[in-house]
This record gives C-alpha cells, sequence and structure tokens, in this order.
C-alpha cells in the first residue's frame, strides 16, 4: 500500500517536498529525507529512484560537512 503512495511521485515532486522540509524544520537534506520516511512509514531503502542528482549531491555536502566523507576541495568564492 505504501509502495502505491510512493509510486506517484517523481523524483521532482519528492525533491521539493524535501527541501520543503529543509526549509521548514531547519535541518539538513539527509535529516529531512529520513524525516519524510519517518513521517510516511516509509523504508529508507526503498527511496533510491526518488533520490536526483541534484539531491543526491545535497545529501553528499550534508555527509561531508558532518565528516562521513572526505574532504573535497572547494575553489574560492569569487
Amino acid at each position: 500500500m505504501l509502495e502505491s503512495k510512493m509510486s506517484f511521485k517523481t523524483q521532482r515532486t519528492f525533491e521539493l517536498e524535501i527541501e520543503q522540509i529543509v526549509k521548514n524544520y531547519e535541518m539538513s537534506h539527509m535529516q529531512a529525507v529520513l524525516h519524510y520516511c519517518e513521517m510516511n512509514d516509509i523504508d529508507p531503502s526503498s527511496i533510491g529512484r526518488l533520490i536526483s542528482k541534484t539531491l543526491k549531491e545535497k545529501i553528499e555536502l550534508d555527509a561531508r560537512d558532518l565528516n562521513f566523507f572526505p574532504k573535497a576541495g572547494k575553489l574560492p568564492d569569487l
């Protein structure tokens, strides 16, 4: 039953919902995805197809900031 709820979502609509959670609750994208899964009783391992490239990059940046990955070099701001 939960799978049918997710099957109507596109990567874009999922990303927009996650961005709204990030904004409303002031949390990282990684936390927002887990929060979304918890609130909708969804196993986080089942949402891989909904993670867009952009959202994946934001989650990876969050993980780097939390030292889950080695820090990558950044170009200076112009």
